[in-house]
């Protein structure tokens, strides 16, 4: 008789572990509204055509490839918790375990790749210049000599191009790139320069449709890739879902609505693992 009670306890005990491990099998961030699990994923939410949250949620090329992914490894729309992975907390984010996966405009790089682990690249991006629409002196970068150079604080993109291409470039340096549009538009400056996939969505924007052009100079390769934490199996998983991506034409669609409109002239998608120098 005492055997039995003791067994009966131990199922229900049994049962009861179960049922909480089947409530929390989800992901440790929580559950999606459709009650399943969920991926944390970081992007840049102040980036347009990259990465932005805007009031009718996140939109972006990184968003549009960090989305189809996530579908790949089972998880749909409602289920993704985007967070913010600033440029200087990237590598903490993954080694911290605060995002499964980060799409952010990351370039590949060997110091990078010392810390975390890099899926891709998916995107080949070169250092470039946005130019107002009319310009018609600058064709190439010695003609960035003598003219007013934008780029954000902190951004290395205007030392690159006065230490290596145009020594007598003037440097200016705005708080963000929206202030370097619009110093850009009235004329305040000659040049914007960052990724050219970076200028060509803010150019895109609505309210910039028109008045600027890419210079198409190509001065860096800027390799994106997906960053995962080192060692990680999804690193595998995720290059399988780019090369679906590319292969069902999702890929070149992502491209066009995102950068199109600032005629941003793409790279063709580039090969797994192809890092170029």
């Amino acid at each position: 008789m005492q055997l039995r009670k003791v067994t009966a306890a131990s199922a229900a005990v049994l049962s009861l572990a179960l049922a909480v491990t089947a409530c929390g099998s989800g992901k440790k961030n929580g559950s999606s509204s459709s009650g399943g699990k969920t991926i944390t994923i970081g992007i840049k939410f102040d980036q347009p055509g990259i990465g932005q949250k805007t009031p009718q949620g996140y939109a972006g090329f990184d968003v549009d490839v960090a989305t189809y992914v996530a579908k790949k490894l089972g998880y749909g729309a409602d289920q993704i918790e985007w967070r913010e992975s600033k440029s200087a907390d990237r590598e903490t984010m993954l080694k911290r375990g605060d995002v499964d996966f980060i799409a952010a405009s990351y370039s590949i790089t060997p110091k990078r790749q010392q810390l975390v682990d890099f899926a891709g690249p998916y995107l080949l991006a070169h250092q470039d210049v946005l130019l107002r629409a009319d310009e018609t002196a600058i064709k190439s970068p010695a003609d960035l000599n003598s003219k007013k150079l934008c780029s954000v604080v902190g951004s290395t993109s205007a030392q690159n191009v006065h230490d290596k291409l145009a020594p007598k470039a003037q440097l200016q340096t705005y708080p963000t790139y929206s202030a370097c549009l619009n110093g850009l538009q009235s004329g305040a400056v000659d040049a914007l320069t960052t990724d050219d996939s970076i200028l060509a969505g803010y150019a895109s924007q609505a309210q910039f449709k028109g008045k600027f052009k890419l210079g198409g100079f190509k001065m860096t390769n800027e390799n994106y890739g997906i960053g995962v934490k080192k060692g990680s199996d999804l690193k595998a998983k995720i290059n399988s879902a780019l090369q679906a991506m590319v292969a069902d034409g999702s890929w070149q669609k992502a491209v066009d609505k995102n950068f199109g409109p600032a005629g941003y002239k793409n790279e063709p998608a580039p090969k797994i693992g192809d890092i170029k120098s």
